[in-house]
């Protein structure tokens, strides 16, 4: 009994979820690989040939869309750990469902833009980093989009019953993830060209 109320994890025995922890390992192995990505952008960028990018307007618009969706799968969470406040639960994980699909949206228009102007995968190295590493955070903006619409649909389910809030934790850590990520990637792109 002594050796449980001494360990570092307290009387209570606190520990964490495996599927926030499968979820944190993986969000680390993302970050490498983004690191990756942009410090090969950095290399390249240096070499002669190289493109200089106008980072597109719209994507200055898709972040405030998925900052505000932060905000709101955040009181998603809030709503939800106070159970008498389901139908506030409903209403933010249904504002940050859309506002992940507008998300999705601002970017594949953000893209067209670039096509318009002549910017395409082939077109040039500049391109092809760009295309390859925001088209990876689309990809990731899409799984998250695809969990906050599994989480929308849950929350409208009268099947479903259960109150704990690991789920929607972590589908808003993941989110609060690819919104950091994001933000560091429009600001990477518009300070570094």
């Amino acid at each position: 009994m002594n050796e449980i109320k001494n360990s570092p994890l307290g009387d209570r025995g606190k520990k964490i979820h495996p599927h926030k922890f499968a979820m944190w390992v993986a969000l680390a192995s993302i970050v490498m690989m983004f690191a990756g990505l942009t410090s090969a952008f950095i290399v390249k960028s240096s070499q002669a040939g190289w493109q200089d990018i106008e980072t597109p307007s719209l994507f200055i618009y898709s972040t405030l869309v998925i900052i505000i969706s932060s905000v709101t799968v955040q009181m998603a969470v809030r709503a939800h750990k106070q159970r008498e406040k389901m139908s506030k639960y409903r209403l933010y994980i249904t504002i940050t469902a859309f506002l992940g699909a507008l998300f999705v949206a601002l970017q594949f228009f953000g893209f067209s833009n670039l096509w318009t102007q002549g910017i395409t995968f082939r077109s040039s190295i500049s391109g092809s980093f760009l295309y390859v590493i925001i088209g990876l955070h689309a990809l990731h903006v899409i799984g998250g989009v695809a969990a906050l619409l599994v989480t929308f649909f849950r929350a409208f389910s009268r099947r479903e019953r259960v109150y704990s809030s690991v789920g929607i934790e972590i589908v808003a850590t993941y989110w609060h993830f690819v919104d950091l990520l994001w933000i560091y990637l429009v600001l990477f792109f518009t300070l570094i060209k």
